[in-house]
């Protein structure tokens, strides 16, 4: 397992203290990781709209650092357009959270929960024969 995944899983341990990360595989890590940062944008979400700025920040940290965790779990040794597509996703994930965070942006929140969402349901799709080879480029 490359440092990639480990730091996500910490990231992950942070924001969901309860749910498998210790015993799950590459594939199932993603998963995790990807529901816990749309966990965590509902809930910068709610606080936003009831004005708790310190929850607001507190969680949109936690995506930004699952996100970079996913990020950095990306395999540049395999030689497809798809990792460097999904590390630039990736950041321009990061940098939408940094809008939100600083400008109370809901529609950024919302914008970036869209592609997580899109990603998740990709990824989730994947058949189990395939997760092998997907683990290693995600």
């Amino acid at each position: 397992m490359s440092y990639g995944y480990s730091r996500g899983a910490g990231a992950y341990q942070q924001v969901h203290a309860q749910g498998g990360v210790e015993t799950a595989d590459p594939h199932g890590l993603v998963t995790l990781l990807m529901d816990g940062a749309l966990e965590r944008i509902r809930f910068a979400r709610g606080c936003m709209v009831t004005g708790n700025v310190a929850g607001k920040g507190e969680a949109i940290s936690k995506v930004i650092e699952i996100v970079g965790g996913l990020q950095s779990g990306l395999n540049p040794e395999i030689e497809t357009p798809l990792v460097g597509q999904l590390a630039d996703l990736y950041d321009y994930m990061s940098r939408r959270l940094l809008q939100a965070n600083l400008h109370d942006d809901t529609e950024a929140l919302d914008e970036v929960s869209r592609l997580l969402n899109q990603l998740r349901a990709s990824w989730v799709a994947i058949p189990v024969e395939a997760r092998q080879v997907a683990g290693a480029g995600a």
